[in-house]
């Protein structure tokens, strides 16, 4: 089979950790996140994937690879302007080699987790005969999301993107397996949405769209906080990859990083090449990316430390982002969703809290998968 993974998304919900990488490249459990997405690919039998590209394409390429090591080939396409979901996949059509009309292309959001059985949706669809097989998860508000109604068989009986009154909690998690004669049907050169436009209009036309109905762990990983618990999740073996072998740890302190003995790093921590945590730091639920220096004495809690950022002596991070090469002084204190842009300095003690910023911190993570619109 072949597949296509839409990774043209803007990532604006994880500034400023986008502002200079694309999101679907950082690292989750110490790997690219797409490299969990490709290994998942690879086991359901997929043997060459397109990586449909569009923000800072030119560094899929020599992040991924030729997919060699993933044992398939990947290849890249890139818009030329922003095309929507479905006119991502029209874009990459080309790409698709030895398909024909009714063969199983696998379509994969670039921005969920899943641990869902693959094989097992792609059997689905063959064994239904559908020209679309969407994963769909419950969820207690269908508000917010492709809420997609199914009758006693399993077919889809509508697509109700971002409906104030969801007539189910079934949402649309962000994989599907469509003929490849749907990619073909799909219109060139203009924005689609697969959601909005697609998906409605194959049931609209009667046409046999199927559910797969699989409530494993999955998450959209379009905020930092959903960012940080994927991650999080994969280290303490909550979530499972086949890129990732060796869950169930309290951390992953990767190769060349440098922690002190008498630091603690828990919690499903990271801390990433090049990266330094100092004596008496404390980090909890957080991702130190390469490069970055933590101080001694300062905490990192559910918190995101940017690639060569510096973290000042007795600081306190509590579900804050700091971006590349930025620097918080000492004594500063930086909670409840504070951001620090890149290479911004902040002067020791400049920022402070009104409580105790050591205790406390809200879970902002309770996440499900979006409209799909920036994957």
């Amino acid at each position: 089979m072949d597949a296509v993974i839409i990774a043209g998304g803007l990532g604006t919900r994880l500034g400023p950790l986008t502002a200079r990488h694309p999101k679907h490249l950082l690292p989750v459990a110490g790997l690219p996140f797409l490299a969990h997405q490709i290994a998942k690919l690879a086991r359901a039998g997929v043997g060459r994937v397109v990586i449909a590209t569009s923000y800072r394409a030119e560094e899929f390429e020599p992040v991924l690879g030729s997919g060699a090591e993933f044992g398939l080939e990947l290849v890249y396409v890139a818009e030329r302007e922003r095309l929507g979901t479905a006119g991502a996949i029209r874009n990459a059509a080309a790409l698709l080699v030895d398909t024909r009309p009714a063969d199983p292309v696998i379509v994969l959001n670039g921005d969920i987790l899943s641990d869902h059985d693959l094989a097992a949706q792609v059997r689905r669809h063959v064994d239904t005969g559908a020209r679309a097989t969407l994963h769909l998860v419950e969820v207690a508000d269908a508000s917010p999301y492709g809420s997609v109604p199914t009758d006693e068989r399993g077919r889809v009986t509508a697509f109700l993107e971002k409906s104030p009154d969801p007539p189910t909690r079934q949402v649309n998690a962000g994989c599907y397996v469509v003929a490849r004669g749907v990619i073909d049907e799909i219109p060139a050169g203009r924005p689609v949405s697969i959601e909005r436009e697609t998906f409605p209009l194959l049931v609209a036309a009667d046409q046999r769209v199927m559910a797969y109905l699989e409530s494993s762990y999955w998450l959209d990983l379009g905020t930092p906080a959903a960012f940080l618990k994927a991650s999080s999740d994969l280290v303490r073996g909550v979530a499972r990859s086949p890129a990732y072998a060796d869950p169930g740890a309290e951390s992953l302190v990767l190769p060349s990083a440098r922690v002190d003995p008498r630091a603690s790093v828990r919690g499903g921590s990271t801390i990433c090449p090049g990266a330094v945590v100092q004596c008496d730091v404390s980090v909890d639920g957080s991702i130190v990316l390469g490069g970055a220096f933590v101080e001694a004495g300062a905490r990192v809690d559910h918190s995101v430390v940017g690639p060569g950022a510096r973290i000042g002596r007795d600081s306190v991070l509590c579900g804050a982002v700091v971006g590349d090469g930025a620097r918080v002084g000492t004594r500063s204190a930086l909670v409840d969703g504070a951001v620090v842009w890149c290479d911004v300095e902040l002067a020791d003690g400049s920022v402070r809290h009104g409580g105790d910023a050591r205790v406390g911190h809200r879970d902002h993570a309770q996440t499900a998968p979006g409209s799909g619109e920036d994957v």
